[in-house]
């Protein structure tokens, strides 16, 4: 089978790679159908880590994908061949501490889909999952919506991590996929005060689009002076979710005494740091988020009811064989990208 390779950094090839076994058990065979460019996948394709998880060259990355089930194990009773499926990329092993306390994406054994020392990752034509990675999509669901429950999944958590409640004062920094997503889950939840800090006018505009009240390049000038005039009281809560620290920092600035920091951007650098006089004197709650938890089902749920138009991130689709242009474009965040999705087939 056709599988996309990244041999060195900033470098893809699409390779022949041997097919999968025919699946046993529980596992289900797929046929990869859409899979979406993820910042972290940009982590690896530029850098060739994220943190201390270091590619060895060949590697397959990526992460986000639908797929139609081709085979099943004999002890698969949740999909049948032919079903449309989108696929949560973390295997848990359900045994653990961590698992039994309902923490499955803090799994001591968790394996993940385009992880160094995990799983190779779901840019290629085939892929086998457990049936429980595997989520049935609608008969009005696109593939590329099945590829998008992934990122959505993730603002769903990150959103509810902050506690959110109807009037309060929110504020996301980095209107990237996950940034966007975050405020469309925070707007389907009756907030209706949101603040969006993104240096790309073109994602500013989008996030009034999604509905955010105010909008702001932090590069322009300094942010917090910029929104105290407009709550001068601060934020009750913040989205940080570029992974940058100047974003941190000035998370800790807006945020009023008591609110909540919740860290979703992944850095690019193994340390950041807090400017502790500030978080120690308003007494903040700091929040940092592992990917998902128990919210594909509710991502999902939202994309098939409309209640959360997830494809209108979509700006972009590429063929396998140009899945290298699909990569420079989200790494150089040309053509007004917000997601770029890669059709295997």
């Amino acid at each position: 089978m056709k599988a996309v390779l990244l041999t060195a950094m900033k470098k893809l090839e699409v390779r022949e790679v041997p097919a999968p076994a025919a699946p046993q058990g529980h596992d289900v065979l797929l046929d990869v159908e859409s899979v979406g460019v993820c910042g972290s996948d940009i982590h690896y394709y530029n850098d060739g880590r994220v943190g201390d998880q270091v590619i060895t060259f060949p590697f397959a990355i990526g992460h986000e994908c639908s797929a139609t089930v081709r085979a099943v194990g004999s002890a698969v009773t949740h999909v049948k061949i032919g079903d449309r499926v989108a696929v949560e990329p973390a295997i848990s092993c359900g045994v653990c501490d961590q698992c039994r306390a309902h923490r499955r994406h803090t799994c001591r054994k968790l394996l993940f889909l385009g992880c160094p020392g995990q799983l190779e990752g779901c840019l290629r034509e085939q892929l086998v999952m457990p049936e429980e990675n595997c989520f049935p999509l609608a008969a009005t669901t696109t593939l590329d919506q099945g590829a998008l429950v992934e990122p959505l999944s993730i603002a769903v958590y990150a959103a509810g991590l902050g506690a959110p409640q109807r009037g309060q004062t929110c504020a996301i920094l980095g209107a990237g996929p996950i940034g966007l997503g975050v405020l469309m889950v925070l707007r389907q939840l009756g907030l209706d005060n949101i603040y969006v800090s993104e240096p790309l006018e073109y994602r500013r505009q989008q996030a009034k689009q999604f509905g955010a009240r105010h909008t702001f390049n932090p590069f322009a000038s300094d942010l917090a002076a910029a929104w105290e005039p407009k709550e001068p009281l601060g934020f009750d809560i913040v989205y940080e979710c570029c992974g940058q620290q100047a974003a941190i920092d000035d998370g800790l600035h807006l945020l009023r005494p008591g609110g909540t920091l919740v860290l979703v951007g992944i850095p690019t650098v193994n340390r950041i740091s807090l400017a502790m006089d500030y978080a120690r004197r308003k007494e903040i709650t700091l929040r940092n988020v592992r990917r998902q938890n128990d919210s594909v089902v509710p991502a999902l749920q939202h994309i098939e009811s409309g209640a959360i138009a997830m494809h209108k991130m979509q700006t972009h689709v590429f063929p396998v064989a140009q899945a290298a242009a699909a990569f420079d474009l989200v790494a150089n965040y040309g053509d007004g990208v917000l997601k770029a999705m890669i059709h295997l087939r």
